[in-house]
């Protein structure tokens, strides 16, 4: 089928999936892998068994789109300075207690009705093009729940000259990631804690899981950013802000990116104060003493750590006023001080946006 034609009227077919003999269908795609029986829906509510047949019911179904800075997702070491056009369904494998997207991430869970307009994988890539965006953002939501459409759009957005981000919770399974291979170039994960029972509790979900993503993405080749929400009295000890930063380092690099989020009451965490921000400059002095080289601090702009320092001398290599910034680094993606790379994708082709 021409993918023009597939819209939210017409559900695809699961891509990874297993038909059992008494009718049920295993799911593949997030690390849950719902067995889901006839006439049922998976966890994330937008995934259907209909007569033997697990279908995709969000492909194509759109009910987000925007222009982002990039620097918005955040992705501080993926082409500073540019635009993401950012797509959402509705649907989510998490129903964490403190989402801030909660209206169309947990829509089929609670019955929301949210209005859903129908995007061909060539009508995004084309809007995209339309409003001088550099990449494709998968976000709002978890982009697994949609994985057939972000691949189909990724394979075009790919031939089109723009990159593929994920903004992701982290819960795709080992064999989407290797579908994604090849066609995502850079992921935000959201590491929300080192805590087992604090994924457990909040969010519906296991921490082991988001490490082996996490782990099986790197692997692929994708460029990774790391970000940690700091919720007071959650996720905010100096024992497990240690223990997750140490897992950064030893597993993924001292050169991955850690942001630090402040958490704001949303959802079902309204009786949850916002996060101090004497808070947020401990945690990122925590990452940095356990030999994270770029640490950032989002939501808390006062505090000045959202700039790029180079790791070998400690200049200012891009500097940021909220969303907005300014590179300084050479031609070839160096520091102008000490001619030392930045790790990252596309710095060396920057085209700067003040």
């Amino acid at each position: 089928m021409p993918l023009l034609e597939r819209t939210r009227s017409d559900p695809v077919p699961t891509v990874l999936a297993t038909a059992l003999p008494d009718g049920s269908v295993r799911c593949g795609v997030c690390a849950h892998r719902c067995l889901v029986r006839p006439g049922r829906r998976g966890i994330c509510g937008v995934r259907e068994n209909r007569a033997g047949q697990l279908v995709c019911l969000a492909y194509g179904a759109v009910a987000a789109a925007g222009l982002d800075p990039i620097e918005k997702k955040p992705l501080f070491h993926v082409d500073p300075g540019s635009l993401a056009y950012s797509i959402a369904t509705v649907g989510c494998p998490f129903h964490c207690t403190f989402c801030q997207n909660w209206e169309i991430a947990q829509a089929p869970r609670l019955g929301l009705d949210i209005p859903q307009r129908p995007m061909s994988p060539e009508a995004v890539v084309t809007a995209a093009r339309r409003a001088s965006a550099s990449s494709i953002a998968y976000t709002y939501v978890e982009p697994t729940v949609f994985l057939e459409y972000a691949l189909d759009t990724g394979r075009l957005a790919r031939a089109a000259g723009l990159r593929n981000l994920f903004i992701t919770d982290g819960y795709a399974t080992p064999e989407a990631v290797g579908l994604l291979a090849g066609i995502l170039d850079a992921a935000n994960v959201d590491l929300k804690s080192f805590d087992d029972a604090f994924y457990r509790r909040l969010c519906g979900a296991r921490l082991a899981h988001v490490l082996e993503a996490i782990v099986a993405m790197r692997r692929a080749g994708i460029w990774l950013e790391v970000t940690t929400l700091v919720i007071p009295g959650h996720n905010d000890s100096d024992a497990e802000l240690r223990a997750l930063t140490r897992w950064v380092v030893d597993t993924l690099g001292p050169a991955t990116p850690w942001h630090v989020s402040r958490f704001f009451p949303a959802h079902r965490m309204l009786d949850v104060p916002p996060t101090p921000r004497a808070t947020l400059a401990r945690a990122a002095a925590i990452g940095r003493e356990a030999g994270l080289q770029h640490v950032y601090v989002g939501n808390a702009p006062e505090l000045g750590l959202e700039d790029t320092r180079c790791a070998g001398c400690g200049h200012v290599v891009i500097e940021r006023t909220g969303y907005r910034s300014r590179s300084l680094l050479t031609g070839a993606g160096a520091c102008p001080a000490c001619g030392r790379a930045l790790e990252g994708v596309g710095l060396a082709r920057t085209e700067v946006r003040t």
